[in-house]
């Protein structure tokens, strides 16, 4: 068994996320650390973090020396522990809308997800509803679908292949939404032939947005949160249209041209400005 062992600092002021409502990424009881299974190709690795002092202890193990290797750095990547905020940061601190959110939460991040494909499914079982409904989709799809660690106490979520090969009625029967079931069929299909590289952002996008059911805001979901795309505000998300007809007093749900103009000053930070500007609307 490999092991990879890294203390990392994160840049600027930092809190560890919490953990996931979706089983995968879990709060270990013996130590409060964050654990999950990733898989490296049909590789597993366990791989785990906890504050040490003011870094981050990420420890990975899996049979190989390269599966820990991506497992440690796909959960650095997860926790934002190399995303440096402070560019954004000193650009808009004096900002009337979201630098008082910077002043008093400058460790407020983005919630990442490890697996590129992981943040695509997600988004799509979160298209048109409530977050607890979706969540309890997420965990059904994880308990029927996702690989098991060897201990069995872990699940990451489910490759590719695995959905590749459902009929969409086996995922509605899981509470996912017809056309939103035929959607994520299609979505693996495409990810596990390889016609879609999720490493590969601009070319990925334009062919899941040929897919019935895959609009620009659940691109704009697997950007920013899986892909790391600061730039790519989910513009068409509730919250924001509620948000911003309310912090520009239209005294009406804004538009999602609306909602892409108000963040536009931002660029290129504009998912992150959401994000800080979603705190302040709701605090």
């Amino acid at each position: 068994m490999a092991v990879v062992e890294r203390d990392l600092r994160p840049s600027g002021p930092y809190r560890m996320p919490r953990a996931g409502r979706d089983g995968v990424l879990r709060r270990r009881p013996s130590d409060r650390a964050l654990v999950r299974l990733i898989h490296h190709g049909d590789e597993p690795a366990v791989v785990s973090a906890r504050p040490v002092g003011g870094a981050v202890r990420i420890t990975a193990q899996a049979r190989s020396r390269l599966a820990a290797a991506y497992a440690v750095d796909r959960m650095r990547f997860a926790l934002g522990l190399d995303h440096d905020l402070r560019p954004f940061h000193r650009r808009f601190r004096r900002d009337p809308l979201i630098g008082p959110v910077i002043r008093r939460r400058p460790w407020l991040r983005p919630t990442r997800v490890a697996d590129p494909f992981q943040a695509l499914i997600w988004a799509i079982t979160e298209q048109l509803i409530e977050v607890e409904r979706a969540e309890a989709i997420q965990r059904r799809i994880v308990w029927r679908y996702g690989r098991v660690s060897e201990c069995g106490s872990l699940r990451d979520a489910p490759a590719p292949t695995a959905l590749a090969g459902r009929a969409p009625a086996e995922l509605e029967a899981l509470d996912l939404a017809g056309r939103r079931a035929i959607a994520m069929v299609r979505v693996a299909r495409e990810v596990a032939s390889g016609r879609v590289d999720l490493a590969e952002h601009e070319p990925a996008w334009r062919r899941l947005l040929a897919i019935r059911e895959v609009g620009p805001w659940t691109v704009e979901k697997l950007a920013f949160q899986g892909q790391g795309r600061d730039d790519m505000l989910p513009a068409g998300d509730l919250a924001y249209a509620k948000a911003v007809g309310r912090l520009a007093r239209l005294g009406r749900r804004a538009t999602e041209q609306e909602v892409r103009e108000f963040f536009a000053p931002y660029a290129p930070y504009q998912a992150l400005a959401g994000l800080y500007a979603l705190a302040r609307a709701y605090v």
